[in-house]
Formats: C-alpha cells, structure tokens, sequence
C-alpha cells in the first residue's frame, strides 16, 4: 500500500480521472523510500533552474518571461489522483519552480514545459486513444531503445505544439525515470546519451550548455533577436 495525493491506495487498484471514466492502467505498488537521485548530476533540480533562470534573464529575458509560476501543491496531489499514480519528485520539485510555460523553446531543441494541467490533459488523451489495447499491449523492452506508442506509467511533461511529447518512464526498470520522446505517429523512443537519462541530468545538461556555449547531444543554444532561446544543430 502507498500513497497518492495523500490518501492511502492498494496496489493493483483503479482510479478515476476528472470525468468519471476509470484509468485504464493500474497502480503499481508504489514506495515513498524510492531514491530517485541520479548520481551522475552534481547539480539538484533547484540549482540547474537557478542556472537556467540566470541565463535566460541575461541572454533570451522573452524566453524567461514564458516560464510560469510555481504550481500549488494542491494542483498536483490532484493530477496525480487523476492519473492514478505520483509524480516522481524531481517532476515535482521542477513544477514547483515553474508550472509549465507559454510555447517558447527551453529544453533542446524544441521542447516546452506543461503545466500541471497539461500534464494531465495529455496522459489522459493519449490513453483514450490507446484505448483498451493497453492492457493486451506487448510492452517491449522497458530498457530499450524504443517502447510501445503509449504506456500508462509514462508521464509527459514537455510538448513541442505538435502533439508530440517528452515523458518520464515510470516503469519499473533499471533505467526507470529515464526520459523519452513520444511521437505521436511512430512511438516512443529513448536516446543512450547522459542527458536523457533523467529529468535532473536533461535540466543540467541544458544549464551547462547554456553557461559554456558548446553544444549538447548536437543542440546548440542561440538567442534569436537577441531576446529568444532557439536550439542549433
């Protein structure tokens, strides 16, 4: 048994979203003890928006401008009802810096944050079009290179306006937390380099790349008209 959004669950039990309709994925058990510090990144959810935060305000202040206001705990202890799972804490911890942002570039090389909201919006409507094909859905993988079109224990918290998303992969694995993109057509699938081996490395690679001007993965940060991030390849 564990918790969500403060209220004791059972494994193996179902939850409803904002409308009624039951999630079509079930609750893994789940415990609070979880050590989700990635030992690879010297710098803490906090300190690399501290970084990026600098950055943005001296280089690209429109893009600083996008970024949104802390969340309300009380948004996410309700998205997390609706999708019938926690968020992994550095999720958390980033949302309570900044609850998404409007649809500029941040994260290489065309990612934007979601809200909270967003994020639930998004879990939702991927599992309604995935439909009851999830619970006889092979899997794949859960190290692999590639995953199913969509899984219920991923948890998308960038967009690119395309209707394509950056997820957390939540399942049980050892490279669990581990970020992926989920195109929309194609499916998911997962890069082998560092930066996308959790939320924390993804938020330091971007920090560092920004501070030293050299590329990450490929990506380059430039300010367009002086007062926006893009990312070069």
């Amino acid at each position: 048994m564990g918790t969500l959004g403060g209220e004791q669950i059972q494994a193996g039990e179902f939850r409803t979203g904002r409308d009624g309709a039951a999630n079509r994925s079930r609750i893994l058990p789940f415990s609070g003890a979880l050590n989700w510090h990635d030992p690879r990144v010297t710098s803490s959810i906090s300190e690399s928006w501290a970084r990026i935060e600098a950055w943005l305000v001296r280089y690209t202040p429109r893009t600083f401008a996008a970024l949104g206001p802390p969340a309300d705990r009380s948004e996410i202890a309700a998205a997390e009802q609706a999708i019938g799972q926690p968020f992994p804490e550095p999720l958390e911890e980033s949302l309570l810096r900044h609850n998404g942002m409007e649809h500029y570039d941040l994260l290489p090389p065309f990612w934007s944050l979601l809200e909270v909201q967003g994020i639930t919006r998004a879990w939702q409507t991927r599992m309604e079009i995935y439909g009851d094909e999830l619970a006889g859905a092979e899997e794949g993988d859960p190290d692999g290179e590639y995953g199913p079109w969509w899984h219920g224990q991923w948890i998308p918290f960038a967009f690119d306006g395309a209707g394509d998303h950056l997820i957390v992969d939540q399942r049980f694995s050892p490279r669990r937390g581990r970020i992926g993109e989920a195109d929309h057509e194609t499916g998911c699938s997962f890069s082998r380099h560092p930066m996308w081996a959790s939320l924390p490395a993804l938020l330091d690679a971007t920090a560092t790349a920004m501070e030293t001007g050299e590329a990450v993965d490929g990506y380059l940060p430039v300010a367009v008209d002086e007062d926006e991030l893009d990312w070069e390849f």
